[in-house]
């Protein structure tokens, strides 16, 4: 089975093999931590985020549109081989990653527990700046070495399928509740699959496909970035450059990494 009927039939594709140089993953995560610290190399910030420096170091760190602040992000960010790969999985004659993420998911600390888990949702449910039927999906780039113990993404197999559900919220902390919940189609079956994934390898969702993840167990930071992408078969609501679109026509911090820039 070749990887464009595989993400067509499960809804993700996982890169077990760097996509990302190892000395750009180094590099990006020496990023992670000045925007953290609140060193910005670009002498911009990032967007308004719901983590910013300053903030409890054992909660889940979520930054929005890192690449605003630090050189090396913007350049993983840019990177081709991400393009590349995301073209051969969607068929796309255009990628364009049009918003960005750092995620920090710390080790559970016992003696300051905070609530880190990831509840299980489509991301499609968030993403109401785009028309109806945009082709829109996610690249997840590990930065750490993201085991089993980590609380990685785990992916709900051909959920893709099911259509937009309407169900589930990213803030949930009861993922065995959501399990119980979600409604499921007549005939579905509910298969999780693990996004284990070495430094520099990444996974790709679409974003009608069920994602969550667990508490960090493993005692080191479990550390990412979301690229949000998008391919020619895509359009603003109303056209409109606003809310998640509002940045797509500055292409230094929302770069086309396949093909040539469409509407």
């Amino acid at each position: 089975m070749n990887i464009k009927t595989q993400y067509q039939a499960d809804g993700f594709y996982l890169a077990t093999e760097p996509i990302i140089p190892a000395d750009l993953v180094e590099r990006a995560g020496q990023g992670m931590d000045a925007i953290r610290r609140g060193e910005y190399d670009t002498g911009k910030p990032p967007a308004d985020s719901m983590w910013n420096p300053g903030d409890d170091p054992n909660k889940l760190c979520k930054i929005e549109q890192p690449q605003f602040a630090n050189r090396a992000i913007r350049e993983l960010v840019s990177h081709r081989e991400l393009g590349r790969v995301a073209a051969a999985i969607t068929g796309a004659s255009m990628v364009q990653v049009w918003w960005v993420q750092l995620l920090d998911k710390p080790p559970i600390n016992p003696n300051a527990p905070q609530p880190t888990n990831i509840g299980l949702h489509q991301d499609r449910f968030y993403w109401r700046s785009w028309e109806e039927g945009s082709e829109l999906f996610t690249a997840w780039v590990a930065i750490s070495d993201v085991r089993e113990d980590c609380g990685p993404m785990k992916f709900i197999r051909g959920s893709h399928c099911w259509g937009f559900r309407n169900q589930g919220d990213f803030f949930a902390q009861d993922v065995e509740a959501q399990r119980r919940a979600i409604d499921l189609p007549a005939g579905a079956v509910w298969e999780e699959v693990a996004a284990v994934l070495p430094p520099g390898g990444a996974s790709f969702h679409d974003c009608l496909t069920f994602h969550g993840s667990g508490p960090n167990l493993s005692g080191y930071p479990r550390r990412s970035f979301a690229l949000h992408m998008r391919t020619q078969n895509s359009r603003p609501v109303d056209n409109k450059r606003e809310g998640l679109t509002q940045f797509i026509d500055n292409l230094a911090v929302c770069p086309v990494i396949y093909g040539e820039r469409q509407l």
